[in-house]
């Protein structure tokens, strides 16, 4: 076993690029879903009811892999908002 010796700095350095890349890679896997507050505030919605009814119509789609833990497709919701977005108008 070798020992490896490193100065605090160097050590702090190294750790903070460690983390950055793990978070880098939590980030990637992670982001194709959302959650419940998350969505809300994407939609700017106060109430889980209306996204209830978003998902209850097909309107967007989710995964529930527990009865009490929904998360929601990012691309779903970004289509739903934008499949609604309405046209400037020309003056």
């Amino acid at each position: 076993m070798e020992v490896v010796c490193l100065q605090e700095k160097a050590f702090y350095a190294l750790f903070d690029k460690v983390l950055e890349h793990v978070e880098s890679k939590r980030k990637n896997v992670l982001s194709k879903y959302i959650d419940c507050d998350e969505a809300m505030s994407h939609f700017k919605i106060k109430y889980t009811t209306t996204l209830q009814k978003l998902r209850d119509g097909g309107k967007i789609r989710f995964s529930q892999y527990q009865k009490k833990i929904i998360l929601y497709v990012r691309d779903s919701i970004d289509y739903y908002v934008e499949k609604h977005a309405e046209k400037s108008f020309k003056t």
